[in-house]
């Protein structure tokens, strides 16, 4: 108990006024008043002072995180790394139908698949052609399914329900019945497309360029539901405020796309081309269905069908791995630079 005066609080500091012994003020208090810290102001904080009872331990959780992480890891090192590991271990042996008999003894060989496959000329044309299918195939993915995602937004809710349930039933239609399908659709005898277009018995799969068209049609159908949904989903999250303000400043529909909705859902598209790209690369069933196999004399091979045919068709399986592992690097760094392209502009992925 203190003499005098009932303590006063001035701004969180506690004051309480004691009586001298003398008669006058406290010694070093003017007025007598002694201040006696009360609660933290704002963020005012003492500094080392940590809650009671708990330590803070450095390195951050230690191994807890990666107790959890085991159990995914193991399953993606069974089913990625190891194949991947043994892809590149095929490589560089010489292993044909002999080496699987148990015929011939099975030698390493070093770089001599991959000089045996750059210095085919067969194996060049087929990186051209399937770079530029793919990037057809990635294209014409891209825009139909944005152009059908923003069309989603602007019919009503039965349309709308509609193309949603025709697009996930192409979605869902395993490649081979759909190329089996697109096949029956372009039959040169019993099609309906050739009599649509008055075409008689054009055959669409003779030609290289209309079989890769057809191919690339047939894939593009099967792959734009996922573009579609996905944009769908971010144009949905934009908030109808910045859509509105753009229509009052007169913005059309495809300045609306490029100005405002492409920026915002970046993230959104560089998943989804990146997808397109890892699987319009490696297209194996669409080709070998429609085509036959690549198409009349290998016109329509693209690398994953010519690497079936290296390993299976031929039996020389080092050849076929070494065309793996050519795809496994070109995947690697086409996403690699994209990535790094979309860090330099300032996206956080």
């Amino acid at each position: 108990m203190t003499d005098g005066a009932p303590p006063q609080r001035r701004g969180g500091t506690v004051v309480t006024r004691k009586a001298p012994a003398g008669g006058g003020p406290a010694a070093g208090s003017p007025g007598g008043a002694t201040a006696s810290p009360g609660p933290a102001r704002g963020g005012d904080r003492v500094r080392g002072a940590g809650v009671p009872g708990r330590k803070s331990r450095p390195g951050g959780g230690g191994w807890a995180p990666w107790l959890y992480l085991a159990p995914a890891l193991v399953v993606i090192g069974g089913l990625l790394v190891y194949p991947v590991y043994q892809l590149g271990l095929i490589s560089f042996l010489e292993y044909t139908q002999a080496q699987v008999s148990g015929g011939e003894p099975t030698t390493f060989q070093g770089f001599g698949n991959y000089a045996t496959l750059f210095g085919d000329e067969q194996f060049w044309q087929v990186l051209l052609a399937t770079v530029v299918f793919a990037a057809a195939c990635v294209v014409s993915t891209l825009a139909v399914g944005c152009a059908l995602a923003v069309l989603l937004t602007r019919v009503r809710a039965l349309p709308r329900l509609a193309l949603m349930l025709a697009a996930l039933g192409a979605w869902a239609t395993p490649a081979i019945t759909g190329s089996t399908v697109w096949l029956l659709l372009f039959d040169p005898d019993f099609g309906p497309i050739n009599r649509m277009l008055g075409l008689g018995d054009h055959s669409w799969t003779y030609g290289r360029y209309s079989a890769f068209a057809l191919v690339l049609l047939e894939v593009v159908w099967c792959s734009f539901p996922f573009v579609m949904v996905t944009v769908y989903a971010g144009i949905r999250a934009v908030p109808g405020e910045v859509l509105e303000a753009a229509a009052l400043d007169g913005a059309s529909q495809w300045r609306v796309w490029r100005s405002v909705l492409a920026p915002m859902l970046r993230p959104i598209l560089v998943v989804v081309t990146i997808q397109s790209v890892i699987w319009d690369f490696k297209v194996f069933t669409q080709i070998y269905v429609m085509t036959n196999g690549g198409g009349i004399a290998g016109q329509n091979l693209v690398l994953n069908v010519y690497a079936y045919q290296k390993a299976f068709a031929s039996s020389q399986y080092s050849l076929g791995s070494a065309i793996g592992v050519v795809m496994l690097l070109i995947l690697l760094a086409v996403t690699l630079v994209y990535l790094r392209l979309l860090r330099r502009q300032g996206e956080e992925l």
